[in-house]
């Protein structure tokens, strides 16, 4: 096997590697100044944590059954949607809401589902809440 010295004048295969290197060091410093620039600082205001004991205990939470044949079902008694809405409107007038637990069965159809988020977001209820009974 024979080794060839470079010198006999025919085309040369080796890349020189040297400007490409000078140009990845000048890209690495651009961006290196440029980086820190571009990061924004954002401001949240996180509240802060109290040191007031909470005294008074949360009420019951309101379990919210929905079938697969769209029958509802306010903590295991049934209810039709009119009274339904009178039961949420309230609750949601109270200083201190229990939480809506809504268990709706697989097969249940989204648009009563839907109906139901619906109104109690329209009553004012701020506190929902989805359990599965599996």
């Amino acid at each position: 096997m024979a080794f060839s010295s470079g010198n006999s004048g025919g085309p040369m295969s080796e890349i020189n590697v040297t400007p490409l290197v000078d140009v990845m060091l000048v890209l690495l410093i651009i961006f290196m100044i440029t980086a820190p620039m571009l990061s924004h600082k954002i401001k949240i205001d996180l509240p802060q944590p109290s040191n007031v004991p909470i005294t008074e205990t949360p009420p019951e939470p309101i379990r919210l059954q929905i079938r697969q044949d769209g029958s509802l079902y306010w903590n295991d008694t049934p209810v039709d949607e009119l009274s339904l809405k009178a039961q949420i409107a309230v609750v949601a007038q109270q200083a201190n809401q229990p939480e809506l637990q809504i268990d709706a069965d697989d097969a249940a159809q989204y648009e009563v589902v839907a109906r139901v988020l619906s109104d109690a977001k329209g009553q004012g209820l701020t506190k929902i809440g989805f359990v599965n009974s599996n």
